[in-house]
């Protein structure tokens, strides 16, 4: 159930119990909670409506007694009946039973508990994947839309790929990263993760098994999962994916693609070395394993440039690339793309009509004057810029506050700190006392149910004050746990 964003009348005749037992009435009888719906408990709703627990504990007693909500010790508050159920001769559509029978699975609990907190303004975000809002660049965005040019904006439907015109620019930038693709191997996206859903329900049959890093992002999202797909782990190093594991895995367990991020992996920041880069071309062009490249991080190294990704050593089309502006330029665009063979991009595409008619066109537009104008390249070298400042001051404060409870390495690029805690505190444990203290953690589960002593540190979204106030507050919690 999402927040509660009404609030009681303080200064209102109306006793407040009153005001709360109607407001939920009202979301009974409009059908907004279904018969079966959870209230949350008292203590949320005191929270959320900002009034005392006993205040709360009236106002659903006179729920009870309309015989429209149920407690029951275990199972919670939920709803039972409306009034037009009351007097309906047969009973209504059973809602919940329908949320449960959907084929997409829900996200794992603690997702859910992390996309809930980032709604919440005061809470300090430390694992939180995108770009602080400071950082991204409204007022060029203001600025590059009054630029008067021969590119016309139509807001129409584009064709199926995405904009000619975008996709003819997204082929002159992929040269910069040694990828040569014409306009009718890229298919537009609206961002990396449709892309991931395209090829789950386009290319894949169920049953199939996905290789991928362990930890890795794919266990975070339900994406494969939901289509039916099974994931298996390979395990990491500091120069990437074991690509010697490849070949007994892909045997033993009959695989049929491997997904890598090769740059500034998320959740571990690690960079694949370009020695490992030509190996995992090899040993899956040998197996005949097709391989999803995750390069939405690529454009951010900061002191070295990343090695080309592997879709520039692809002379056999054996490599669907995917990029992205969600983590550069911004995440409310909504605009990536993927790099095929071209009878797999008309397969994408045709679906991709399917689903959504197209991305934006007003976002393809934006995305592809910021390519052209050249402003892209200076406003990433101050992001870049100010990351690095971000990322250093970071590690200053693990090494004021974590030298003797934890273990890192230093990332070249992209957002994230892959934090080993050697305390023996639990982050799943952590993760819930941070919360309640105003601290938002990515704890290790979310990338691999196994572990459960590893932090997703990101630096790109929390102000300097929020990551060394949060940083100094964690180190005081986890030596606290660690004690107790």
């Amino acid at each position: 159930m999402s927040d509660l964003a009404w609030k009681p009348q303080k200064n209102s005749s109306i006793p407040l119990h009153q005001q709360i037992s109607d407001f939920m009435k009202n979301k009974i009888m409009n059908g907004e909670w279904t018969i079966g719906t959870k209230i949350p408990s008292q203590r949320d709703l005191a929270k959320s409506f900002q009034v005392n627990r006993s205040t709360i504990v009236t106002a659903l007693e006179e729920l009870v007694a309309d015989g429209l909500i149920e407690s029951k010790v275990g199972n919670g508050t939920r709803v039972i009946n409306n009034t037009w159920s009351l007097l309906a001769s047969t009973p209504p559509a059973d809602w919940i039973s329908y949320v449960k029978s959907g084929i997409h699975k829900p996200n794992i609990t603690i997702i859910q508990k992390i996309n809930k907190a980032e709604a919440d303004p005061n809470i300090i975000r430390l694992g939180t994947g995108e770009l602080s809002p400071d950082l991204l660049p409204n007022s060029r965005m203001e600025q590059l839309l009054q630029i008067d040019n021969e590119q016309s904006l139509s807001l129409g439907y584009t064709e199926p790929k995405g904009s000619l015109s975008l996709r003819k620019t997204v082929s002159t930038y992929l040269k910069t990263k040694g990828i040569n693709a014409s306009p009718e191997s890229i298919l537009i996206v609206s961002g990396g993760l449709q892309a991931l859903q395209l090829i789950s329900i386009g290319l894949l049959k169920r049953g199939s098994t996905i290789l991928h890093e362990t930890p890795s992002y794919l266990n975070s999202v339900h994406v494969f999962q939901s289509a039916g797909m099974n994931l298996m782990g390979i395990p990491l190093d500091e120069e990437g994916i074991k690509s010697n594991s490849i070949g007994p895995m892909k045997r033993q367990h009959n695989a049929t693609l491997l997904y890598t991020i090769p740059s500034f992996h998320n959740p571990t920041g690690t960079l694949m070395s370009e020695k490992r880069r030509l190996e995992l071309i090899e040993a899956c062009q040998r197996e005949s394993i097709p391989i999803i490249e995750d390069d939405v991080y690529g454009d951010l190294w900061f002191e070295t440039p990343s090695p080309n990704p592997l879709k520039a050593n692809d002379a056999q089309g054996n490599v669907l690339y995917i990029g992205s502006m969600s983590k550069t330029l911004s995440p409310g665009l909504r605009i990536g793309w993927i790099v095929g063979p071209e009878p797999v991009m008309d397969r994408l595409a045709d679906i991709k009509m399917q689903t959504d008619y197209g991305s934006s066109s007003l976002s393809q537009y934006v995305v592809d004057k910021w390519l052209c104008s050249g402003m892209y390249e200076d406003y990433l070298k101050e992001t870049k810029e100010e990351l690095i400042f971000r990322r250093d001051f970071t590690i200053q404060m693990l090494k004021k506050y974590f030298s003797d409870i934890a273990t890192w390495s230093t990332p070249k690029g992209g957002f994230y700190i892959w934090l080993q805690l050697l305390t023996g505190v639990s982050t799943r444990k952590l993760f819930d006392v941070a919360l309640r203290e105003g601290i938002l953690l990515n704890p290790g589960s979310v990338y691999d149910n196994n572990d459960d002593q590893h932090l997703r540190i990101s630096y790109s979204y929390a102000s300097i004050e929020q990551l060394e106030k949060g940083l100094f507050y964690l180190a005081q919690l986890i030596k606290n746990l660690s004690i107790n």
